[in-house]
């Protein structure tokens, strides 16, 4: 099993995308500006090259994690230490008969759900609490990861 990084070079796009349309003011944007204390004058500031750069990395950093919390297969691989060359037969048999198994973008999505919910969520909720943010703070940037790893999941576990 090789790491597919045109997959995760597309799945690290999601949260660009998603976000233009998340944050924009006719959707959630101005309850997110408010819930957040900024106004659209403040956010006039920044490099949003450096920012838009940014968060293409920090994408690609959690679509690459996505792919052993999506694909199956990455715990096989795991279990013979990642070298292929140095699996025994009853590896090869095992990925003969179950290397496809589960490789779909409705599977992905499934795990990238759970992801959202069951990890990302969470800290994201802790910090907001210590922040002093509001409940609608803590689910309008929730919602916005939740979307993204249900989608980066499905894109990174179907696309073979």
């Amino acid at each position: 099993m090789d790491i597919n990084f045109i997959a995760i070079l597309v799945a690290a796009l999601v949260p660009l995308m998603v976000g233009f349309i998340w944050y924009n003011p006719k959707t959630f944007g101005n309850v997110w500006m408010r819930e957040s204390g900024l106004t659209a004058e403040s956010l006039k500031g920044g490099n949003m090259a450096i920012i838009f750069g940014l968060t293409f990395v920090f994408s690609f950093l959690i679509a690459f994690v996505l792919q052993f919390l999506t694909i199956h297969q990455t715990g096989a691989l795991g279990m013979i230490g990642g070298d292929v060359t140095q699996a025994l037969p009853s590896y090869t048999a095992f990925m003969e008969d179950y290397g496809m198994a589960f490789r779909t973008f409705k599977h992905g999505t499934l795990h990238g759900f759970m992801t959202g919910v069951l990890f990302v969520f969470p800290i994201m909720a802790i910090n907001a609490l210590f922040e002093r943010k509001s409940w609608k703070y803590i689910f309008i940037n929730s919602g916005y990861w939740l979307i993204c790893t249900t989608l980066m999941g499905g894109i990174v576990c179907g696309w073979i």
